[in-house]
């Protein structure tokens, strides 16, 4: 007769490594980050359409910054579906001011991410490290880096 396995034990004994995986710092600040970067992705995507995109296209004069379009030429005509299917974008179509839009998008967070995270973490790190121990010294007469310990050069044969 073949034995039973215990079941309940093995998804008991899953569960509980879920939930120490789960509980550990490191997963629980990832969901956290992930949490605040896709607010902050839409506040940026905020900034860029509703603040540098009109600025833009006022300097350059387009109405909507982020319809522009530019056409090249096919090689055949192609006829549209009809009716248009929603987002269909005709062939021979760039839309040059989507990509700039999300090309703002990026050196916006970018700049946000290095100013407001990245460089106080610089500032803050810099305060606990301790300094390196210098391993090594120049000799005095042929300027070789030696051990601190060492009592001749070994490049030179000179008494350090």
């Amino acid at each position: 007769m073949y034995a039973v396995p215990n079941v309940r034990g093995a998804i008991l004994h899953m569960l509980k490594g879920f939930r120490d995986f789960i509980l550990r710092g490191n997963v629980v600040d990832l969901a956290v980050a992930v949490i605040i970067g896709a607010a902050f992705a839409a506040i940026t995507a905020s900034v860029t359409a509703d603040i540098i995109t009109p600025f833009i296209a006022a300097i350059v004069g387009a109405p909507d910054f982020s319809n522009l379009v530019v056409h090249v030429p096919t090689l055949r005509h192609v006829v549209p579906p009809n009716p248009l299917p929603a987002g269909y974008i005709p062939p021979g179509e760039l839309h040059v001011g989507k990509f700039l839009n999300a090309v703002i998008n990026f050196l916006i967070n970018a700049a946000a991410i290095y100013f407001m995270i990245v460089m106080p973490m610089k500032y803050v790190m810099a305060k606990f490290e301790t300094p390196a121990v210098a391993t090594t010294k120049p000799c005095p007469e042929c300027l070789s880096d030696i051990p601190v310990d060492a009592k001749r050069c070994k490049f030179c044969a000179q008494p350090v």
